[in-house]
């Protein structure tokens, strides 16, 4: 499925472009251990893969003629004094492309005078695209799914070094029918939206940044699911990278509402027990 609006940001694909672009010639050129070597921290705290800063340098040239602020998950906020912003995870899924796992992906979100318009979203190992505006409809559709009970779920990795978040993890899965570990959020949102799983959630590890959820914020809303935070933080425009959600992307407004109340009585009840 590629899904590009006609009127989607030419900064957005042009940002896109260059990730999927830098994406397939980092891939063909250097081996794994090269592609997996650590180079610095990022903006967000977490050590920057050799791959995520040659995708994130192509994706920050490919914006200079545009002149909009960026966000993005290695090299923070860069202010170029304009009202409009770009947030951008330029690889999300770093370990899995540098590993050959084809599970990555490109995902930005515009923001006009801080607040969220439109998003797009690339699979960069298999090019299909997804573009959002919050003002127009989009052309694919969640599942509809309303209940946990029998869903299939896409979770971040078990923390199982912290109660809290071990039992919240297997709280959600015991009552899926299916589950599935991607490591790759804004992959698993896109899919939310088209209605391939039917819900994707961090349980109560709080592991997700700005960069991860704002494609999906204005993605999945659209398509009519909901994105919200387990405990109840709002998903705004913030230049903080280390700012942290536990994200639940969902089906259905209904369906996010149980996921994050499974999730958060989980994880207080394992919490108080210790």
């Amino acid at each position: 499925m590629t899904t590009t609006d006609p009127g989607t940001h030419p900064a957005l694909l042009a940002a896109a472009r260059a990730a999927l672009d830098t994406y397939r010639d980092a891939r063909a050129a250097y081996d794994r251990t090269t592609l997996a070597e650590p180079v610095a921290t990022g903006a967000d705290g977490t050590p920057t893969m050799y791959i995520d800063r040659l995708v994130e340098d192509a994706v920050i040239d490919a914006l200079r003629p545009h002149r909009v602020n960026v966000l993005s998950e290695e090299s923070g906020w860069i202010d170029n004094g304009s009202a409009v912003s770009l947030v951008i995870d330029p690889l999300d899924g770093s370990a899995n492309g540098a590993a050959g796992v084809p599970l990555t992906a490109f995902a930005a979100a515009v923001a006009v005078d801080g607040e969220f318009t439109e998003a797009h979203t690339v699979w960069l190992d298999t090019g299909r695209s997804w573009s959002a505006h919050r003002d127009r409809p989009v052309a694919y559709r969640t599942s509809g799914r309303t209940a946990l009970s029998g869903a299939a779920l896409s979770l971040l990795r078990p923390h199982t070094g912290r109660p809290g978040p071990a039992a919240a993890w297997w709280a959600a899965a015991s009552r899926a029918a299916r589950v599935r570990i991607l490591s790759t959020t804004c992959l698993e949102a896109a899919l939310v939206a088209e209605g391939a799983i039917d819900a994707f959630a961090d349980a109560c590890s709080d592991t997700h940044r700005l960069v991860d959820l704002a494609a999906a914020a204005v993605m999945v809303p659209r398509a009519g699911g909901a994105v919200l935070d387990v405990r109840g933080r709002p998903l705004v425009f913030d230049t903080d990278l280390t700012r942290r959600w536990s994200g639940v992307v969902a089906a259905t407004p209904e369906l996010a509402a149980e996921l994050a109340d499974v999730l958060a009585h989980a994880a207080d009840a394992a919490t108080s027990a210790h």
